[in-house]
Formats: structure tokens, C-alpha cells, sequence
């Protein structure tokens, strides 16, 4: 054989392995980037989120649910809570939160201004001042909606 037909026609690997240690590099990053950020909900959004979860909680007649997002002071007896939204359902239809704004923190309490609307008259929209309290770290709503 030839020194001709000793040589390799085939190309390099050293351009796929430089790409590859890339790829590796930004994939590296990212989920540095991602472990190491601590992008915590503000007051505004947990607070939102409470009001929301404690709503749907109800919609879904979930009382244990209900009771995570809602101050002790408003938990009343699950027989009755189901059944006060059973009856609001029956007569208003599904309670829909439509925004929260207004919120003002004060420490760990807070009130913000929510508005619902129940799916049967969905043009007539209420708004109402919630107070909440931030127990163990948790934003929980203390006075009800609408029903």
C-alpha cells in the first residue's frame, strides 16, 4: 500500500467534540443558574395564590384544602362549609376569582382588594377587601368572599 491509501478521507472528530463540550458547558450552566437562583414569590403573588387556592379549594369542596389556605378563625365545621357551597353553587354557580389587587402588607397581615364572579351571572362582578395573615411562612386568608 501507498502512503496514499494509508491516509484517512474521513473527517476529524475534533470539531464534533469541541461542539459537544459546548453543549455541555451551556447545559451546566443552565441548571446552575437554575439550582442556585432563588426566585421567591413576592407578597403580592403569595397572597394571590392563597386567594385563588383557597378558592378552588372550595369549588372542589376539598375542606382539607380549604383549611391549608384559610386562618383558623374561619374554618367553621366541614359539614357546613360544603354545604354553604353547595347551596351557593346550586343558586349563583361556581365562585371565579378575577383578579386580586390593592394588597398592603403590614408585617404578617394584609389586605387585599378580590374580585369574583359566579359563572351564572358572569358580567356582575364583586369586589371585596380580604384580610389575611401570614402563619409559618404561609399567607391565609381570614374573611370570606362573596357566597
Amino acid at each position: 500500500m501507498s502512503e496514499a491509501e494509508d491516509s484517512s478521507t474521513g473527517s476529524s472528530v475534533g470539531p464534533f467534540l469541541g461542539a459537544l463540550t459546548i453543549i455541555v458547558a451551556v447545559v451546566i450552566a443552565i441548571w446552575l443558574f437554575n439550582v442556585f437562583s432563588h426566585d421567591e414569590l413576592t407578597d403580592d403573588q403569595q397572597i394571590a395564590r392563597a386567594v385563588s387556592a383557597q378558592n378552588a379549594a372550595l369549588q372542589q369542596q376539598n375542606y382539607a384544602e380549604f383549611l391549608v389556605y384559610t386562618c383558623s378563625r374561619e374554618w367553621g365545621e366541614e359539614a357546613e362549609i360544603l354545604a354553604q357551597q353547595r347551596d351557593s353553587v346550586a343558586e349563583r354557580g361556581e365562585r371565579i376569582v378575577e383578579r386580586v389587587a390593592g394588597v398592603s402588607v403590614a408585617g404578617d397581615r394584609a389586605t387585599a382588594e378580590v374580585t369574583y364572579y359566579f359563572d351564572n351571572d358572569a358580567d356582575t362582578k364583586e369586589t371585596v377587601e380580604l384580610e389575611l395573615v401570614r402563619q409559618e411562612g404561609v399567607w391565609k386568608v381570614c374573611s370570606t368572599g362573596p357566597r
